[in-house]
């Protein structure tokens, strides 16, 4: 099938890349996410089309490598602009990859300029004055201060992103903003005069979002979280309609896999299990006395019976000192893919037992998931919260809904919630 799309997009993780779908689906276009760069053509015509990597923390070079394969695709489909999509929370190296992916795009697009901001205020992120914050604190005093990979303790983003940049940073502030979409476009043409070719913008609420989109029109690059989003299908003159987000009917088992360590799936786990719903603790320093195939059996023997009566839960939220343990033994990285692997695992294991209906919380294991079960284009349906959507994917011959969780995303109630929203 042929199709010429209006806007390409580029994440750098797979929950991300579920969020921003999800923002341009509630604003009015038909999207699909595939799984890395497809190797196909698509399978339905669609407005916008999110790829999603796993490349946050991978070395920039090879983050670059994908990014720009990324790229190309997306340009030989016809995409109109390009929107690279990184955490709302801006997780991040002093090496990068914002940074360097963003300026590796900019070459490759042949642009002096593109705009970065992480606001998503739907889900607590603001920027204000170039400072990120998470609900009411700054991002340096939130539960990203203790990241086991990406530490944020430094809340100034112009001072972040120039940390990673070879080109100048600088900033929309809040003044610009709140004057309006020409106001901003006057901010841009004053930034380029200065040879600033990145800048920070602030936004505190939707209607800041929503009032900045036309200034970024003509831009060949957007890079921000997702919360940009919202804005950009009125660009190309769409609005809301409620049939792009509908999906096939649901049916099969429902379980969970939660492989996040933060502090909202944490609070999610635990009312998960005040309601009285079935859930299995997986402790990783078990991965330093028995092997993945002999725990993955055990889980598995556990949920077979629980499935017919209800969701089950099966979680690794570890604590600080437990994952600082683990990564002793086995190393940062290489205890971090353990995890995430034996969780997917379980998951393709979880899907051959008859579940149709599958939650997964936390970027990293959404990634590992999705790849162990074969899925490479998902159909983005309705939003379970801000951010998450479900979704519709074929994977290893068999129909499945998926939702991938961003580990600071939903409500409490949300694994208890999630699956009435099909």
């Amino acid at each position: 099938m042929e199709v010429s799309i209006l806007l390409g997009c580029i994440a750098d993780d797979f929950t991300g890349a579920t969020d921003l779908a999800n923002n341009l689906v509630r604003n009015g276009m038909r999207v699909v996410q595939t799984i890395g760069v497809p190797q196909r053509g698509l399978d339905q015509d669609v407005d916008a089309v999110v790829v999603a990597l796993k490349s946050r923390n991978l070395e920039p070079e090879e983050a670059i490598t994908q990014s720009l394969e990324a790229l190309d695709w997306l340009r030989a489909q016809g995409a109109q602009q390009i929107y690279f999509k990184y955490c709302s929370t801006f997780d991040s190296t002093p090496k990068g990859n914002i940074g360097p992916v963003t300026e590796a795009l900019m070459g490759a697009l042949n642009t002096d300029f593109t705009i970065a901001t992480p606001a998503f205020p739907d889900n607590g992120r603001s920027v204000f004055k170039g400072h990120l914050f998470v609900g009411d604190v700054l991002l340096s005093e939130s539960g990203m201060r203790d990241h086991p990979l990406t530490p944020m303790t430094d809340s100034n983003l112009v001072r972040v992103l120039q940390a990673q940049c070879k080109k100048k940073v600088g900033l929309i502030s809040y003044q610009s903003v709140l004057a309006g979409a020409q106001a901003v476009t006057d901010r841009i043409a004053e930034l380029r005069a200065q040879n600033i070719s990145i800048a920070i913008v602030d936004a505190v609420s939707n209607e800041d979002l929503y009032r900045i989109a036309p200034a970024f029109k003509n831009l060949p690059l957007l890079t921000a979280g997702s919360g940009v989003a919202i804005g950009l299908p009125g660009n190309f003159g769409l609005l809301a309609r409620p049939e792009t987000s509908v999906l096939p009917p649901a049916s099969g088992y429902k379980a969970i896999i939660s492989g996040s360590c933060s502090e909202a799936t944490n609070r999610q786990v635990a009312h998960f299990k005040q309601q009285g719903g079935a859930a299995y603790a997986i402790n990783p320093l078990e991965l330093l006395s028995q092997s993945a195939s002999e725990i993955q059996s055990k889980i598995l023997a556990w949920a077979k019976p629980l499935l017919p009566n209800g969701s089950v839960l099966i979680y690794s939220t570890a604590k600080p000192d437990e994952i600082r343990a683990i990564q002793a033994q086995l190393g940062t990285q290489e205890a971090g893919s353990a995890i995430e692997n034996m969780l997917a695992s379980i998951a393709h294991g979880l899907v051959s037992l008859g579940v149709g209906q599958l939650l997964v919380a936390g970027g990293e294991t959404s990634g590992a998931c999705v790849r162990e079960l074969g899925v490479d284009q998902m159909q983005i349906g309705p939003q379970i919260d801000p951010g998450v959507p479900w979704c519709y994917a074929h994977g290893k011959g068999q129909s499945l809904h998926l939702a991938l969780k961003s580990g600071n995303f939903g409500t409490d109630d949300f694994f208890t919630k999630a699956f009435s929203k099909l």
